[in-house]
């Protein structure tokens, strides 16, 4: 740890001392184990190898300018896990069992929470897997809920300076991040491909269109979009896109800084009215974006090399409100004792 470059850090994986697991068996959760194994023992027919019976979440801990630590809305990680476990009948994660694991993963691995200024954070990691061994379709009767920590910089190497985009229209992108209706968070392996030819165009992410028209805007990679103009800050709706905490807070903060906000189709024609754009997410926090460029036709939209005011204003408060800069009106961050 005392190798660490706080500053330096990239989104990426750092091993941490502990983990913490809990299994599910015979109806109902069992105790909380703490592990200092980077690995997992299953059955090799359990059902999320086979049949993705498989969700994740992600969300961070800041350690805030009054040396406090906080967790960033923990409880609506808590909420999209269960409504992941309802849309592929996994048993639940209550909001106790939640907190609780979180709790003490953060307190066993807080020398790993980067130090204030640093601009890295203390990653969560919330993994849920069915681990019942079934051949036929059906779920597992037997799950592991475990939580692993990582200490992460930004998600886009640049930081809050605008990123470029690569927009995918074809099959590079084999099923929607959402996974439909029901929104199953942690399927990213249908967008591996996308994120691919996006890097070798020399771009940090992709852009996705919706998978029927491909006219609309769907996500930008992992992250959702959304776009600003006449005072009013606008994002997708889409059956496919993963609900963003992020960007949910992102409006509600944007509402109470004066802003309109719109939640909508967005044609892709409709990109070149837009002030300014970007991505935003857990990971990436708020990321502009400063070229769209369409890999079919070779038309790029420029939005330019510096970050938007309405986009700067959004992430300093934000991010301010993470690291206690900033009253939490809102109460969105748990301060933990350790």
């Amino acid at each position: 740890m005392q190798d660490l470059k706080w500053s330096e850090l990239p989104f990426g994986y750092v091993r941490t001392p502990y983990n913490v697991r809990c299994k599910y068996k015979n109806g109902k959760w069992g105790e909380i184990e703490v592990s200092d194994s980077e690995y997992v023992n299953i059955h090799i027919a359990a059902t999320c190898l086979h049949y993705g019976q498989e969700a994740f979440e992600g969300l961070k801990t800041y350690r805030g300018k009054d040396g406090k630590v906080r967790i960033f809305r923990w409880d609506e990680n808590a909420k999209r896990l269960q409504s992941s476990s309802e849309g592929i009948l996994m048993a639940k994660v209550d909001d106790k069992l939640f907190f609780e694991m979180t709790k003490k993963v953060v307190d066993l691995n807080k020398d790993f929470i980067p130090p204030y200024g640093t601009g890295a954070s203390l990653y969560i990691r919330p993994l849920l897997i069915g681990t019942g061994a079934e051949v036929g379709v059906k779920p597992a009767d037997e799950y592991e809920f475990i939580i692993f920590t990582t200490p992460v910089g930004p998600y886009f190497k640049e930081g809050f300076k605008p990123v470029n985009i690569a927009i995918i229209k074809d099959s590079d992108r084999a099923a929607p991040l959402g996974t439909g209706l029901i929104k199953i968070g942690g399927n990213y392996a249908a967008s591996l491909r996308g994120v691919k030819r996006a890097h070798d165009a020399g771009c940090g992410s992709p852009m996705y269109l919706d998978c029927v028209n491909r006219k609309f805007i769907d996500e930008i990679g992992a992250a959702n979009f959304f776009g600003i103009k006449n005072n009013t800050y606008i994002t997708p709706k889409s059956s496919s896109i993963l609900p963003s905490i992020t960007n949910k807070s992102i409006e509600e903060l944007a509402q109470l800084l004066g802003y309109k906000t719109e939640r909508r189709p967005i044609e892709l024609t409709e990109l070149e009215t837009f002030e300014e754009v970007g991505a935003c997410g857990t990971a990436a926090v708020i990321s502009p974006i400063g070229k769209i460029i369409d890999l079919e036709t070779n038309k790029i939209y420029d939005f330019g090399d510096k970050p938007g005011p309405v986009s700067t204003k959004l992430y300093e408060t934000l991010v301010g409100i993470q690291y206690g800069e900033v009253e939490d009106t809102f109460n969105w961050c748990t301060i933990l004792d350790i």
